[in-house]
């Protein structure tokens, strides 16, 4: 395809977006096991699932009966075994990231709850995965395979606790492990207390993974326990949680107090000084989990946001249609609401933000799976050398400079870079690691963070393109359902605070600002071959948040208060919001480029991939430009802003005329006078005008000037792309009705 197709082809959209097309923009078109799961996952969602919100079965809090049918519809269609390894029963080889998420996505694409409670096994599952003894890992993952006429155990994972007045906090643990028994030579007798707050799956749990604080002198720190429903002592499963959302998942807040071998101790222990030393503490073992599972809650809300795409193609074009005034083939019977640019322009703008956030999560799924298994190799080559704690962190600190070396050497040219020095540092698992881990701090919470806070806001306008039928609880494809749902995703495995204050932090690290300095090289490059995917725009944000980024560090305030720190969250968590639309809008990029370049060799794609490509490359454009908007103003507010307004003193005098200098330059060149305002013009008498103070001049911006208006100059023709797609969209077809029930 030549390189000018992206922008000058004259073909719009025919159809909305096949499984094909998504298969090579998501990168699993050579994955028939994961193809095969969309399917599985999407006859669940748009069958059982669908029939069941439909019938109104979530509008009950507690579990029910025909709520307990998803979990044998989970079993037979092979979801439940996911997350299992082949040696424990499961059918996916390797790292499986990506695979949970597609069949998140697909759940979620009908319903919050669902893909919820599919994944809540799976959650109480990844502390004994992630960080599990060999023992642990076997006992339970292949407890939790579906086997012929047995049903698998399911699992809760139980973290947080309620605390009076504020609801529930990660940090904060009540609850308490003790000794109960201790007898030499024998296995130590745990005693666990816990109390749950807001606990997905246990209604029917047959064990949970508790996180508990020491509440005995003879054990050392946290640590993550197994709790079986069996065990001696209270195993309490709680009230249902009333919510408004989410109802087709099981929610209690659960309360335990049983005794438990210490083998269950995730991770295991170790006894040192009669002490019981767990391997792992709670929040090593959270850091572990969070940072995978995050990612899949972002694209549930993401999952929503493209849902929505074909009901309200079909409302708009269908509004008029059976009034006695509107014939058949007239335009009002023909478009409908699509007469008009607003609601055109507004699902655009929905649309364009689902493709983002898709691209995002997507990402950073097919990252972790990428990361998984270096991460092994990583901690084996440090345990060989005895390196573990503090000790392996302080050796991963000094192997930064091997891993900015390793992205120097990746992005100069072949004929330029040391080929030897390049295979050597890529054979280095332990540098690998760091290049990856460094992008991954920083893909997960962003994905996280605007897939579901950002997401959540944009679905609020995808109900309001309904009318007044988006929140009736038969509205085509369930819109006012996925709005709420979307804002408990906001809040799951931390809400917004947590994911900019860890962006915060992460942001900063020196290999991943390697990897973003090359990146805003890499968008020049592709907006000199391909400028309708607004390129060009977003290199120029990339290059303010930069500029920003580095003047926030060394920066201070008016009263001389350092403005780059920990406390100071107005710029530090806003400056990782400008951060998550670049990140988006880059790989929105980059997954068009790939449709681009594999398309032809798929004959379905190549069918009508001329108007596929120009469509996905005005909303590239469309959301670059939303995105540079916004990058745009949060850099001038966080520069400017924390500057004092200069006064009505002597000092900020200096750069304002004075009545009498006018009058005398004006005598010497006539009409220099209109070149001065009347806002900045101090009077004969002293007076001035009534404002704050002169106009705020500052040296030392030109740069930030200089890249703040070729980032303006940059967004020339992003309207004319939003008038294209919007075209599209009057010309799209689509089925002739949805493929689950209203």
């Amino acid at each position: 395809m030549p390189e000018s197709a992206m922008t000058t082809a004259t073909e719009t959209l025919r159809t909305l977006p096949g499984d094909d097309a998504r298969q090579i923009m998501w990168r699993f078109s050579d994955r028939f096991d994961l193809q095969m799961l969309v399917q599985s996952a999407r006859r669940v969602a748009r069958g059982p699932v669908a029939k069941m919100v439909a019938d109104g079965v979530r509008n009950s809090h507690d579990w029910t009966s025909r709520k307990a049918e998803m979990l044998r519809e989970f079993d037979e269609s092979g979801i439940t075994s996911v997350f299992m390894d082949p040696e424990h029963g499961g059918y996916i080889e390797g790292p499986k990231n990506l695979a949970l998420a597609l069949a998140a996505f697909e759940l979620a694409w009908v319903d919050g709850g669902a893909a919820t409670c599919s994944l809540a096994t799976g959650l109480a599952l990844a502390p004994i995965h992630e960080r599990g003894t060999d023992e642990q890992k076997q006992r339970y993952m292949t407890l939790s395979v579906p086997g012929p006429g047995s049903s698998p155990w399911r699992g809760a994972f139980c973290l947080t606790e309620p605390l009076p007045y504020v609801g529930v906090e990660t940090g904060l643990l009540g609850g308490k492990v003790s000794i109960a028994e201790w007898n030499e030579g024998e296995e130590p007798v745990l005693e666990v207390s816990k109390r749950g707050r807001f606990i997905t799956n246990m209604g029917f749990a047959n064990y949970v993974t508790a996180a508990v604080d020491s509440g005995d002198e003879r054990i050392k720190g946290s640590c993550i326990v197994i709790l079986e429903e069996t065990d001696p002592g209270i195993f309490d499963r709680g009230t249902p949680a009333r919510k408004l959302v989410h109802q087709l998942s099981s929610t209690n807040d659960p309360a335990f107090r049983l005794r438990i071998p210490a083998s269950r101790i995730i991770g295991g222990y170790a006894v040192k000084d009669g002490q019981i030393v767990p391997n792992y503490s709670h929040g090593e073992i959270i850091e572990a989990v969070f940072r995978r599972t995050r990612v899949t809650v972002g694209l549930m809300t993401t999952a929503k946001l493209l849902s929505a795409v074909e009901p309200l193609i079909r409302y708009h074009r269908d509004r008029f249609r059976g009034g006695d005034q509107v014939a058949p083939g007239s335009p009002r019977w023909e478009l409908g609401l699509q007469q008009r640019e607003d609601v055109l322009h507004r699902l655009i703008d929905v649309w364009a933000t689902g493709e983002a956030a898709a691209s995002l999560g997507f990402a950073a799924a097919r990252l972790f799976d990428q990361l998984d298994p270096l991460e092994r190799e990583k901690d084996r080559a440090l345990a060989a050398l005895g390196l573990r704690g503090t000790a392996a962190f302080k050796t991963l600190r000094n192997r930064q400079k091997e891993a900015l070396e390793l992205i120097d050497l990746r992005t100069q040219p072949p004929g330029r870079r040391n080929a030897a020095r390049l295979a050597q540092l890529e054979a280095d698992t332990v540098v690998g690691f760091l290049v990856l881990d460094a992008l991954a701090n920083v893909l997960c919470p962003a994905a996280k963070l605007w897939n579901t806070g950002h997401g959540a806001n944009v679905m609020r306008e995808a109900v309001s393109l309904m009318g007044g039928y988006g929140i009736t609880e038969d509205c085509p494809g369930f819109l006012g359902h996925k709005w709420m749902d979307a804002q408990l995703e906001a809040t799951y495995e931390g809400p917004e605070a947590v994911q900019r204050r860890q962006l915060s932090v992460t942001m900063t690290n020196e290999v991943f600002l390697a990897q973003f300095r090359h990146w805003i090289g890499e968008m020049r490059q592709i907006a000199a071959r391909r400028p309708g995917t607004g390129a060009c725009a977003l290199a120029s944000a990339m290059q303010l948040w930069l500029w920003t980024l580095d003047h926030l560090q060394t920066a201070r305030d008016a009263s001389g208060v350092r403005l780059f720190q920990g406390a100071r969250q107005g710029v530090t968590f806003a400056l990782a919001d400008a951060l998550c639309w670049i990140l988006a809008s880059r790989h929105q990029i980059l997954d068009v480029i790939e449709l681009e370049e594999k398309g032809p060799a798929n004959p379905v794609v190549a069918e009508g991939l001329d108007g596929l490509l120009a469509f996905f490359t005005d909303l590239c454009h469309v959301q670059v430009a939303r995105a540079a908007g916004e990058v745009g103003r949060i850099c001038a507010e966080l520069v400017f802003g924390y500057n004092r307004h200069p006064a009505w003193d002597d000092e900020s005098y200096r750069g304002c005329y004075h009545e009498d200098e006018l009058l005398a330059i004006e005598s010497l060149i006539p009409g220099m006078s209109g070149f001065a305002t009347d806002h900045e013009v101090i009077k004969a008498d002293g007076s001035h005008p009534r404002k704050a103070g002169p106009c705020a001049r500052f040296a030392g911006y030109e740069d930030f000037n200089r890249l703040r208006n070729r980032l303006d100059s940059c967004l020339t023709g992003a309207m004319l792309a939003k008038d294209r797609a919007a075209r599209a969209l009057t010309k799209v077809m689509i089925p002739a009705a949805l493929d689950y029930p209203a």
